[in-house]
Parts: structure tokens; C-alpha cells; sequence
């Protein structure tokens, strides 16, 4: 079992004009880019930007206009529902890399991304811009018909989603892409890639809850780590009692190396690598499932494998 530290909790400050919010509360992605942490929400339609050297409120960037409801059901069933982020190398147009944001494709309404490029600083330069993921998502529901993405990550030259399992549909797996052909996609001049390989993992379970992938980062090793959570649901749509959450690393030759429960009761949802050095120092947000409670940002120290 390995210790979770908490770092902050993820409040916010709403630009007028915008949603009075005051923090962000389903977090479930992020991505680290020096001492700047971007954090997508799955209920909201703005990036929230921490400065990790700054205790003070993060600020919102817009991805989507439009307002969503505030009743939760109507909330939940028209959320972009924004599950997994990662930061895309240099690509023609975008000579400092860009962060790509990627619904979870469970409903028809969830399968747009935001693409975002980046300025030599890492921050964002410019407006998002939209991509479709439905011609990439659909032909994946022939392997995964209740699909829902949770992860998001480039290691090794490739770009990788990371399907989630449940209760009812215990497969965790890990879908494979060649990144130069991602990159034609993205930019509009090839055709939808197909994907070049699935790797599927079993992760074990807490209290007898079935532990499942919630996100990745990719590690300059080639490997990637990860973060589970084991929440009692048998279906992508559904919330259900989180029984716990772990952090893993699985190697470059694709083999789950280590995999250690938190200490601490909490949905992990998000994760970024904050070392890659002697050890793994992990950054995670969480997701409480409610509204009312503001998610937080955690630390979590792995030693290498």
C-alpha cells in the first residue's frame, strides 16, 4: 500500500461572464508541464490551470460554449464528459506540442475532443480547437461495446487510450495507435487510423469491486503508469461507491510491473508523472461524485521498478 499525500483541493477562480464556480469537483484528467497543471473536469466545459508553486485559486480556460444545466441528472446526461488528457509532441503547426482532451465516448454526445496548442512556456496559445473522435471511437465499439475511455497518453511513438472496465464488462485494456498517423488524422490529412494493437490487463479487486483503469501517463522508459479505482457500477453511465483506488506502472514490453492500493479512501481519476528520476513521484485528482465536494490533488511516491 503506498501513502497518498494531499496537496490541495482544486478551488477555482471563475472569470465574469463564466460559471460561478468555485472549484472543480469531478476532476478526472490532468497534465503536468513544468510547474503548470491542466485539469479537465468531466462536468464542466473549462480547463482548469494550477500553478504548482501557487496556493492561491486556479483559473478557467474555455473549451466548449454553452452553459450546462445545474440539475444533475440533466448535467450528467449533457456533460462532455472529458475523461483523459495528455500532452501531444511537436506536430507541424503546433512546433511545442499541444494537450489533447478526450471524451469518454460512452454516449453519442461524448466523443469530441479539444485540442489545444501549446506556446515554448507550455501554455496554451490560442482557442480549442474541436475534433470529432467518432470515426476513431466507433470502429472500437466492435471490441468494446459499452467503450468508455479513461485514459490518454504518447509512449514509445505510439498514442494509447486506455478502455475502462465495470462491474458487468471487467475489460481493462489498452488500445494502440501509431502516433504518426494520429498526427495526419488530427491535422486533416490522412485517414482515421486503426489501431495497431489491444493489450488487455486484470487488475484484481477491492472489497470485491473490480479495480479499473481511470487513467495513464505515459514514462520516458517507454512504460506507462497508471491509476484504478474500483467503483461498484455495471455500466459506463452509472456512478456507484468507490471501495477504493491503486497506482500501477506497466513496462515498455507491456507487462504490469507493480500495483499498490491508497492508502487513502478516494476516487483517483487523474494522474501525471511529477519525477521520472530515481523514483516515480505521481500527481492524482480526485472525483467524489458530487458536486459539493471539491476534488483534490494528491501526491503519491512509487519507487522504480
Amino acid at each position: 500500500m503506498v501513502n497518498a499525500r494531499i496537496l490541495r483541493t482544486l478551488d477555482v477562480s471563475a472569470p465574469p461572464g463564466e460559471d460561478a464556480i468555485e472549484y472543480l469537483s469531478a476532476a478526472s484528467g490532468l497534465a503536468l508541464i513544468g510547474r503548470r497543471l491542466y485539469v479537465i473536469a468531466d462536468d464542466e466545459h473549462s480547463l482548469g490551470v494550477f500553478d504548482l508553486g501557487d496556493s492561491g485559486p486556479g483559473r478557467l480556460f474555455r473549451l466548449f460554449a454553452g452553459q450546462l444545466p445545474q440539475r444533475h441528472k440533466d448535467r450528467k446526461a449533457g456533460k462532455p464528459d472529458l475523461e483523459a488528457m495528455a500532452v501531444l509532441p511537436a506536430f507541424e503547426s503546433h512546433p511545442f506540442g499541444a494537450l489533447l482532451a478526450v471524451g469518454s465516448g460512452s454516449k453519442p454526445n461524448r466523443q469530441r475532443a479539444a485540442l489545444l496548442r501549446l506556446d515554448g512556456n507550455g501554455a496554451i496559445d490560442g482557442s480549442a480547437r474541436h475534433v470529432d473522435l467518432g470515426p476513431l471511437y466507433d470502429p472500437l465499439r466492435n471490441r468494446f461495446p459499452d467503450l468508455n475511455i479513461e485514459g490518454l497518453f504518447v509512449a514509445g511513438g505510439e498514442l494509447c487510450l486506455l478502455q475502462r472496465g465495470n462491474r458487468a464488462s471487467r475489460v481493462n485494456a489498452c488500445v494502440r495507435f501509431a502516433w504518426p498517423d494520429i498526427e495526419q488524422w488530427i491535422r486533416g490529412i490522412g485517414p482515421t487510423p486503426s489501431c495497431r494493437s489491444v493489450s488487455v490487463f486484470e487488475l484484481g479487486e477491492v472489497e470485491g469491486v473490480p479495480l479499473s483503469f481511470t487513467d495513464a501517463a505515459g514514462l520516458t522508459t517507454g512504460g506507462w503508469v497508471f491509476c484504478a479505482a474500483a467503483e461498484d457500477t455495471s455500466d459506463s453511465y452509472a456512478d456507484g461507491h468507490c471501495a477504493g483506488s491503486a497506482v500501477g506502472i506497466v513496462s515498455a514490453e507491456g507487462r504490469l510491473v507493480l500495483l499498490e492500493p491508497i492508502d487513502l479512501a478516494c476516487k483517483a481519476e487523474g494522474i501525471a508523472v511529477a519525477d521520472d528520476g530515481k523514483g516515480f513521484e505521481l500527481l492524482l485528482v480526485t472525483d467524489g461524485d458530487d458536486r459539493g465536494v471539491p476534488a483534490q490533488l494528491l501526491s503519491v511516491t512509487l519507487p522504480r521498478a
